[in-house]
């Protein structure tokens, strides 16, 4: 067994964790990719045991309560052209809840979080309107040591652009299953675009794909992730 604790830094709702962010600390002790399948809110500034169970498979725990469960998964996900930065900076001036954010102290997408603070992803829609698009200049603060950052702030950055891919009208939805992998982690500084769209929508469930770029527009990260819109 081991134990990792999310920050309040990296919050997503109010007094829980941005589920990206967790989900990417959390498949960072499997050896390969996994889907994580998010089953409660997860606290914040606790220890967490992450549990072995066998076939690869984990589960994230809080005083034996289940958390999230991953097991080994498949990432057969080709993402459309990216805009470029120029563009993408124009899109995030057409995000939704840049002006009435339901979660403003979202570590990711979050309005009221100060540069050097929260990613400020903020994911507006692009000019073909078949994607929503944003830029993004990792902070020195993600620094793994190396000049670059770590991998679970790109399970990060990759979560919220899902969200306004899938809806653009604030409706209140839950991260329900993610499953991301990390190409090549991104330096520090360095100007990225990250981009979303919408794939599937069954009922209240909502199928996105994002995917992360580098400033040559090569792909870096890649994520499928589930949404389920609340009763």
């Amino acid at each position: 067994m081991s134990e990792l604790t999310v920050a309040s830094r990296f919050c997503g709702p109010p007094g829980t964790a941005n589920g990206g962010y967790v989900t990417g600390l959390f498949a960072s002790h499997a050896p390969e990719v996994v889907r994580v399948r998010l089953e409660k809110p997860v606290p914040l500034d606790v220890p967490l045991q992450v549990e072995r169970r066998g076939a690869g498979r984990l589960e994230l725990l809080h005083a034996g309560q289940l958390l999230a469960r991953a097991e080994p998964a498949t990432l057969d996900l080709q993402p459309p052209s990216p805009p470029d930065y120029v563009e993408a900076l124009t899109a995030s001036r057409r995000f939704t809840a840049l002006h009435d954010h339901t979660f403003p102290g979202c570590f990711v997408c979050g309005t009221g979080r100060a540069r050097g603070d929260g990613l400020r992803i903020f994911a507006g829609a692009t000019a073909s309107g078949d994607m929503v698009a944003a830029p993004w200049v990792p902070d020195a603060s993600l620094d793994q040591g190396d000049g670059k950052i770590g991998a679970e702030y790109m399970w990060a950055a990759l979560d919220c652009p899902g969200y306004f891919a899938a809806r653009d009208d604030g409706k209140l939805m839950l991260l329900g299953e993610f499953t991301a992998h990390v190409d090549r982690r991104v330096h520090v500084d360095e100007p990225c675009v990250v981009i979303g769209w919408k794939i599937a929508q069954r009922g209240r469930k909502y199928e996105v794909g994002t995917a992360l770029f580098d400033e040559d527009g090569e792909l870096c990260g890649r994520a499928l992730a589930t949404w389920i819109e609340l009763r």
